[in-house]
């Protein structure tokens, strides 16, 4: 009779699960359903969340959340804008010739021997609870001197059970600086801040001493408070300096990246305990900020969970933006304190179709748009504009677009004999295999319609684009009824003509021309792509061979400057056009310098304007600089200039403050949610499907009808 009894539970269930408000196949507990929680995913699991360490878009999504440089980017404004965060005003710089006297910004840059920027901090900010700042009834800090037994039974830092807090101060913005300079450390942007801020190059040395003469094991510690220099100094609890070496107004970008976020030496003291790395206890697992959220939960091979921090506090959301901000819901919460969710569960989520489902359902806020999902989510109008299907529409999901801050190209490098130099023959070529190259098509085909054909090096967003006619390159496009068309194959088969190059052969020898596209790219997925290239190549007769390799290879051979052609991208660090321009100055060549001028492109004029370009501040007479730099470049064609990926993002009728902001890592704090009218709209969409359960329990039924007449039977007998 224990069959009986388990389909009665098994029924009972079903009814009671009947009877629930929560659909049958939702992911989350029940009582989450009316809380306001935010639901996302990650497709890869963060490598380092210490803040002197990361440098990955994947990492930002909660670094960015959890620590506070001085800056941000305003969420609503475009152009993007810098505005305070820790900061209570935009530091200002302050020039200083060699006497150390102030003097003017126009001052010649060679008279320019300091740069001081003083950032004074909001008071009374304060630190995520943390078990680093855990003190006693004598104010020592409890978890700084562990010894081995003490560390017994801890296997996450919520093992340790006291937790603290303490105000934040100037000199852990210093501290952290310091940490740059760490040998042990290794910051991706130490040997670039050595290049600006004044000492920091000696500090690392000194640092790399220190460490090396160290008689500790490897979690030894360096007290970087005893450690001053000139480069990051404080001036009381709530202001500090930073000091550069030379003018390089782009710096205040670099101040609303994590990197500049504040660390409390007592965080160093904590973690750098023997036995902490052991147990996976340490800054790279477990980050200490003065956000608005704090990781309460990390398991990267299943979710990542973010929590509101009850000590923060309290920013308010934008009260202007654009135009048209206001019209789109935009300035809503305008003045409302801020973070609005409590919590926000980051699934791990390795393939695309479960995360698209999953969304569809409702049980992810937002989601983007991949290749196999395209057609289901979004249609394209005569125009060639995208719009949503009427699926999307009738469950009320929005679709945002935003040309990213990034540029995909084919770059030719400039030392190679036939497709580089600067002669006549060789930029005829280029240009000819500009207009050829039709990345229209490309766009199309390979992008789903997701993405603008470059017209330059600088991407629209940054100041320095152009749009409009005036914006378009006119040695391969022209400009048509309002829009730039690409020039026919007839100008591009003449320019080869002119190349020494008709229909493809050398004029001399009448011998074909062949060229080389050097790619780390490899297996299926690239062969269309190669394909489709090679087609493009062969409108002008030329044949392009492509030498696929692994990645280590073809680095070497960038670096030795051996590859003919290649392909290569650029997101912006920061959106200033010098972030764009120094792919192409000279100084900058990959060839032996390994600089992010992969085509080694020279240019005296070009490398000149860059010079008088980069450390100028938006205005007339940079732009008017800009423009001729960029028509330098666009008639030397060091590039086939690609295209500017345009980012698709998707959704729910219950997120709030969807603005795309290509720049700000710090964006969770702006997302609104509605979980009433999540909760109904998942009930809605995910009725429940009984026929299969009822054709189940008959089934059921009917298998133990033979069951107890046999039970019968032997009970029968039994009494006989």
């Amino acid at each position: 009779m224990q069959i009986i009894h388990r389909i009665f539970i098994l029924a009972t269930t079903i009814l009671i699960s009947a009877c629930s408000d929560s659909p049958l196949n939702n992911p989350y507990p029940v009582e989450e359903d009316n809380k306001n929680i935010y639901y996302d995913t990650f497709s890869e699991r963060p490598k380092h969340l210490d803040p002197a360490l990361s440098y990955s878009s994947n990492e930002y999504v909660f670094l960015g959340q959890i620590y506070e440089p001085p800056l941000q980017y305003h969420f609503l404004k475009r152009p993007y804008q810098l505005i305070p965060l820790t900061a209570t005003e935009m530091p200002v710089p302050v020039y200083q010739d060699n006497n150390g006297n102030v003097i003017d910004e126009e001052s010649p840059s060679e008279k320019i021997s300091k740069v001081i920027y003083r950032i004074t901090i909001k008071p009374g900010v304060l630190y995520q609870p943390h078990p680093a700042l855990a003190t006693g009834k004598t104010d020592e800090y409890i978890y700084h001197t562990l010894e081995k037994n003490d560390l017994k039974g801890v296997h996450v830092l919520a093992d340790f059970k006291e937790t603290g807090t303490r105000v934040l101060t100037a000199a852990d913005y210093v501290y952290q600086i310091k940490r740059m300079a760490h040998p042990k450390i290794h910051s991706p942007i130490a040997g670039l801040m050595s290049q600006y801020i004044l000492g920091l190059t000696e500090l690392s040395k000194q640092l790399a001493e220190e460490y090396k003469n160290a008689q500790t094991d490897e979690a030894s510690y360096i007290d970087l408070r005893k450690y001053d220099f000139e480069g990051a100094r404080t001036i009381d609890d709530t202001t500090f300096e930073i000091v550069l070496k030379e003018k390089y107004p782009q710096f205040l970008y670099w101040l609303s990246m994590s990197f500049f976020s504040p660390m409390p030496w007592e965080a160093d003291v904590f973690y750098s305990q023997a036995g902490m790395s052991d147990r996976n206890i340490t800054l790279d697992w477990y980050p200490i900020g003065t956000g608005p959220f704090m990781l309460s939960e990390n398991n990267p091979n299943l979710r990542m969970v973010l929590e509101k921090n009850p000590n923060f506090r309290g920013e308010t959301f934008p009260i202007e933006g654009e135009k048209n901000d206001a019209a789109l819901g935009l300035l809503e919460d305008a003045g409302k304190a801020m973070p609005f969710v409590d919590k926000a569960i980051f699934s791990l989520e390795k393939e695309s179709i479960p995360t698209w489902n999953k969304f569809l359902q409702g049980y992810y806020d937002t989601s983007g748009i991949v290749s196999d999902s395209f057609d289901q989510a979004v249609q394209l109008n005569a125009q060639g504009e995208a719009d949503l299907t009427e699926e999307m529409k009738e469950k009320g999901i929005t679709l945002l677009t935003a040309v990213m801050t990034s540029t995909f190209y084919t770059g030719f490098n400039m030392r190679d004999e036939i497709v580089g130099g600067e002669s006549e023959r060789a930029m005829k070529l280029r240009q000819a295999i500009a207009i050829a190259v039709d990345f229209e098509e490309f766009i199309s085909i390979f992008a789903n319609g997701r993405g603008l054909p470059s017209q330059g090096p600088v991407p629209p967003g940054i100041f320095g684009h152009q749009a409009g006619e005036a914006g378009i390159n006119p040695y391969v496009y022209d400009w048509v009824g309002g829009k730039a068309k690409r020039k026919s194959i007839d100008v591009a088969k003449s320019l080869m003509i002119e190349a020494g190059y008709p229909d493809g052969r050398h004029v001399e020898t009448g011998k074909g021309l062949v060229l080389y596209l050097d790619s780390p790219a490899a297996g299926p997925g690239s062969k269309a792509n190669f394909d489709w290239l090679r087609k493009q190549f062969n409108k002008l007769g030329i044949t392009l061979v492509i030498r696929a390799t692994d990645y280590n290879r073809f680095q070497g051979k960038m670096l030795k400057g051996t590859a003919q052609i290649y392909q290569w991208g650029w997101n912006a660090d920061y959106p200033d056009p010098e972030n764009f321009m120094f792919l192409l100055y000279g100084p900058n060549a990959k060839f032996e310098i390994n600089g992010e001028n992969a085509s080694n492109y020279k240019n005296k004029e070009f490398d000149q304007l860059f010079g008088q370009m980069k450390n100028m501040g938006n205005g007339d007479a940079r732009q008017l600089i800009i423009d001729r730099m960029v028509e330098i470049v666009r008639r030397d064609s060091p590039w086939l200039w690609g295209y500017h990926p345009v980012a698709f993002s998707l959704h729910h009728s219950w997120y709030k403050n969807a603005k795309p902001n290509l720049m700000a890592n710090n964006k969770l704090k702006y997302k609104r949610i509605d979980p009433v009218s999540r909760k109904a709209q998942r009930k809605k969409w995910n009725p429940p499907v009984w026929g299969p359960v009822i054709l189940i329990l008959i089934v059921l039924c009917l298998s133990i009808i033979p069951a107890i007449r046999y039970h019968k039977r032997r009970e029968r007998s039994a009494a006989l």
